[in-house]
């Protein structure tokens, strides 16, 4: 039987974890024979030829960052007048928003939009949501902690949000031995502690805490690594900051990786500082991969990281409590840091694997198409 067509509308393509995310339900529903686009409203920068392989074709609408454009709402209405999906399923603040907006000019059937961070720019966003919750047929958020506060600040009324969590692969992200042994190797961090933080350097993932808590850790265990992988608009101060604090060749800064896998089997621990984040992806995977995570206990990361348990919570933009977390890590055994990553493992296994998150999607679709009398 010949599925029914689902478009994807993202505010960009590229390396980050909501279009990580989405680019893998659009994969996997393609491969269960769902008839699958993906329109992104700045031109793409990742993922396109990946896309395309698997008969994925993606369109932009060609708007430039910070730059508000009209007319991508009427290249969006077009594209929808012509693919005519069933369900058009957006993802991110932008997106949503615009998404709820061509609502004017085409009525596709089904409108899900996807709130991928716990706070997506402040009151007026949030007035936003509030004032175009008519045209959407349902929000969903990543994570219970974002659901929560949608709800209490009035952006999405409770009976109109549902909670569906990010995805991992489960036999993408595995523990490895072969692959640690041979890029500890590369690296040259054969026989140190090393952590491991991968995400853009920008403002929300808090990157100087992280490398403050770092230089103290370095004060007892001068031996220890923190390896970095992402880029940002921050990159040049988060360098400067970590030859400032003395950890020239302690810290190395990675760039993008197109390895994850590896470099979290790589590695001995994962470490997160973020001030605020959603369902981050990349817990999601490090905890696949049977590593022990300290992190800061904001947005959802508490739904993935159970205190105590796979690993440590401390508060936001605390670095004493950051590093002391961290030290609890390394003064572990090895066969205790294993059964916290084994634990943490299990947890994703039973919670958020990507089939049982893309048959959440699959239900959920179908749902609201036979709400609204559609046949499939």
């Amino acid at each position: 039987m010949q599925r029914p067509k689902v478009d994807f509308l993202t505010t960009a393509l590229n390396y980050g974890g909501a279009e990580t995310q989405l680019v893998r339900l659009a994969m996997r529903l393609k491969k269960r024979e769902w008839n699958v686009r993906v329109i992104s409203m700045l031109p793409p920068a990742a993922y396109v030829s990946e896309l395309e392989v698997t008969g994925i074709p993606v369109f932009s609408l060609d708007m430039r960052r910070g730059i508000p454009d009209p007319r991508a709402l009427l290249r969006l209405a077009s594209i929808l007048r012509r693919e005519r999906p069933l369900v058009l399923h957006s993802h991110m603040v932008h997106a949503n928003l615009l998404a709820r907006a061509s609502r004017f000019l085409i009525r596709t059937p089904v409108l899900v939009c996807t709130a991928h961070n716990i706070v997506e720019g402040g009151r007026l966003r949030e007035m936003g949501y509030r004032l175009t919750d008519p045209l959407c047929d349902l929000t969903t958020q990543v994570s219970r902690a974002g659901l929560e506060r949608y709800v209490r600040v009035g952006a999405v009324p409770r009976i109109k949000i549902r909670h569906i969590p990010n995805g991992v692969d489960t036999h993408q992200f595995r523990p490895n031995t072969e692959s640690r042994h041979r890029l500890r190797k590369e690296l040259g961090i054969e026989d140190e502690f090393v952590w491991l933080a991968v995400g853009r350097l920008e403002e929300a993932k808090d990157y100087p805490t992280m490398l403050k808590a770092f230089a103290e850790i370095k004060k007892n265990r001068p031996h220890s690594k923190l390896l970095i992988a992402g880029q940002g608009s921050l990159k040049d101060g988060v360098e400067k900051l970590a030859r400032d604090l003395g950890l020239t060749g302690s810290v190395i800064f990675l760039g993008v990786r197109r390895d994850v896998p590896d470099l979290m089997n790589a590695v001995d621990a994962y470490v997160m500082s973020s001030a605020w984040e959603g369902m981050p992806m990349v817990l999601l995977e490090a905890s696949a991969v049977g590593l022990p995570i300290v992190a800061t206990d904001v947005g959802g990361n508490r739904e993935v990281v159970l205190d105590g348990v796979t690993g440590f919570l401390v508060p936001p933009k605390k670095p004493q409590a950051l590093a002391g977390a961290m030290m609890n890590v390394m003064d572990l055994s090895p066969e205790e840091r294993a059964a916290m990553g084994s634990a943490g493992r299990k947890h994703i296994e039973a919670n958020y694997s990507m089939d049982r998150v893309v048959e959440m999607w699959e239900a959920l679709y179908f749902e609201l198409l036979e709400r609204k009398g559609v046949r499939v």
